[in-house]
């Protein structure tokens, strides 16, 4: 799932190639999951575009926006395997090496965009899986973060900075008895966070992810907090682009999981384990991330080695659906978290998949924005 990250690297495109041109062709498909869902249409969301002039779009953790010169505006989440291609730009954040998927529209397009400039910008929102969202806001522009679905999500820590500081972060956590891990996912508490960056937070503020959240000292705040800041500008700053992520992050040495004689170590020697916290899958480093104080109960810990997955994101090579993102679907359908929630009542609300199929069998794909080396 595009996490804080990913969702500002596409943002950062809509700027370059959307924002103050106008929209002389909009072109949608009807979904009456993606647009459906959130009471929208095709047909609404093309009249409320087309012919309108695009003179903004913003981010709130893993939702953003496209402001029109006139409401209402859209707001969109790209669920598990959205997202928006812009044409002859390198957005992509998965990609086949299969001829047709350099063809135009793109497969399974939700809504098709053209500028009135010459040579026109041309882009397309995808979404193969069905998860993904897309909304009219009928609102003034500066106030669509007072609406929903924005309004019930936590500050943004990049965009939010000055609201996510170290006392505000301290009485968040007290004020929870849940695992670490836990409270950082939830989009309630804090937007945009979710399985990889987590677990990179955690990981620099050495603080193991089960450990509960109202039972961290002063210290072990003040360095979860810096972390956090310090993980989220920076991938943000790099356009989500990992090639050019620090060589220490755990993030580039997290995906041998479950390959064959591929141990899950650091370049050090120190060794990444694997466990469920918040009912998502867990990088951790024992040897940094200490225990030191009360858990909540180890639930289907695996081992480096585990045969089960495949993951690894990068440019180059096929991969599967990260094995550590287990789909969930936008915030508003927030549900119980299965196996950590029952192990504490106060656990997190999360984004639960809707069981929902595509219209068609889903491509292999290959990650992009996220890319290692070899």
């Amino acid at each position: 799932m595009p996490e804080l990250a990913e969702v500002s690297r596409i943002v950062h495109f809509i700027r370059h190639h959307l924002v103050g041109k106008t929209l002389t062709k909009v072109s949608a498909q009807h979904d009456d999951i993606v647009f459906g869902k959130v009471g929208t249409t095709a047909a609404e969301f093309q009249k409320a575009m087309e012919g309108k002039k695009v003179v903004g779009a913003g981010q709130q953790g893993k939702y953003f926006w496209i402001t029109m010169s006139t409401p209402p505006h859209a707001v969109m989440h790209f669920g598990m395997a959205g997202w928006l291609k812009i044409r002859d730009a390198d957005t992509y954040y998965y990609r086949t090496d299969k001829p047709e998927d350099k063809e135009w529209p793109p497969k399974y397009w939700k809504f098709l965009l053209e500028t009135d400039d010459d040579p026109k910008a041309e882009a397309a929102f995808v979404d193969p899986r069905r998860l993904a969202r897309i909304r009219l806001v009928d609102c003034p522009a500066d106030e669509i973060r007072k609406y929903s679905p924005l309004k019930e999500n936590g500050p943004d820590p990049v965009t939010d900075k000055d609201t996510v500081t170290e006392d505000w972060l301290g009485k968040k956590l007290r004020s929870k008895k849940v695992p670490v891990k836990a409270l950082l996912l939830d989009q309630a508490n804090i937007s945009g966070i979710g399985n990889w960056m987590g677990d990179e937070i955690l990981y620099h503020a050495k603080i193991h992810p089960e450990q509960y959240s109202n039972t961290l000292s002063d210290d072990q705040i003040k360095e979860l907090h810096t972390a956090m800041h310090y993980v989220c500008s920076t991938s943000v700053e790099l356009l989500a682009d990992s090639e050019k992520f620090p060589e220490h992050w755990l993030f580039k040495h997290r995906w041998s999981k479950g390959k064959k004689n591929v141990p899950s170590v650091l370049p050090n020697g120190a060794k990444i384990t694997f466990l469920t916290v918040g009912g998502r899958t867990s990088a951790v480093v024992p040897s940094v991330q200490k225990k030191t104080g009360p858990v909540a109960k180890e639930i289907d810990t695996e081992s480096s080695d585990s045969p089960k997955g495949n993951s690894k994101r990068k440019r180059e090579s096929a991969v599967k659906e990260e094995e550590d993102g287990v789909p969930f679907s936008e915030d508003e359908s927030k549900a119980k978290v299965s196996a950590s929630k029952r192990q504490s009542k106060k656990a997190i609300k999360t984004e639960e998949e809707e069981d929902v199929k595509p219209s068609e069998p889903a491509p292999s794909t290959r990650r992009r924005s996220a890319r290692v080396r070899k």
